[in-house]
């Protein structure tokens, strides 16, 4: 999920247009389809925004979550998000979020998301993705997995498996930001800004301080509905 690549080819737009009108709808709705873009890779791919991927920086003593806690503390941290008074407040926020949605509960699926890092960071991401496959067949409702594997599907522009991916995530975890945030910039690429506007105003509406959002929100707003007179 990155900032828009140029210098596709029309026939490749539409398939992408066509997918995404189909899949992006459907993550806003309930039920998809998803049918897989052509994969691309390439030196002119940018790294994933850190607005819809994990922080790399996670301060090493956020607390595991206990059993029986996880929901009730997310459900905290997200009422907290909604009324953080300042950019730095929800940052920390965010982290605990952050943390919470990467613990797996799995050693095998901690290591091979380690792995997974690694490969992604050497911009293998046929590996990464084989890797990713293996951590959601072991533990399908782990939201991460999906979510980096969405990640990748995007590095490799293969938009099709990403929003299956995408998704995914929102069934399980609807006020996931990063797959809000990573939807509306894929529809966004497409060319589907009316839907790449819905997908980030739902995901500040979860987070308000998502940076970069709001100023990609105005210049959709502007785009789409026209500017206030």
């Amino acid at each position: 999920m990155l900032r828009p690549a140029r210098g596709l080819d029309s026939i490749l737009m539409a398939l992408r247009f066509l997918t995404a009108l189909a899949l992006g709808a459907a993550v806003l709705a309930p039920a998809v389809t998803a049918a897989p873009a052509p994969a691309q890779t390439g030196p002119n791919v940018a790294p994933a925004p850190d607005w819809v991927t994990p922080p790399s920086d996670l301060p090493g003593d956020l607390r595991r979550p206990q059993r029986g806690e996880r929901s009730f503390n997310l459900d905290t941290l997200f009422d907290a998000l909604k009324i953080a008074p300042d950019a730095e407040s929800a940052k920390a926020i965010e982290d605990r979020i952050w943390a919470m949605w990467i613990v797996s509960g799995s050693d095998t699926c901690n290591l091979l998301m380690g792995r997974v890092k690694a490969a992604a960071d050497a911009k293998d991401y046929d590996l990464a993705i084989k890797l990713l496959d293996a951590v959601v067949a072991i533990n399908p409702d782990y939201v991460e997995a999906w979510n980096r594997r969405a990640t990748v599907y995007y590095l490799k522009q293969d938009y099709g498996r990403a929003l299956s991916d995408i998704r995914e995530v929102l069934a399980r975890e609807p006020r996931h930001f990063g797959a809000l945030s990573g939807l509306g910039l894929i529809l966004q690429e497409i060319g589907d800004d009316k839907h790449a506007l819905e997908a980030y105003r739902k995901a500040l509406a979860i987070d308000p301080h998502l940076e970069h959002v709001p100023d990609v929100v105005k210049t959709l707003r502007e785009k789409v509905e026209g500017r206030d007179i």
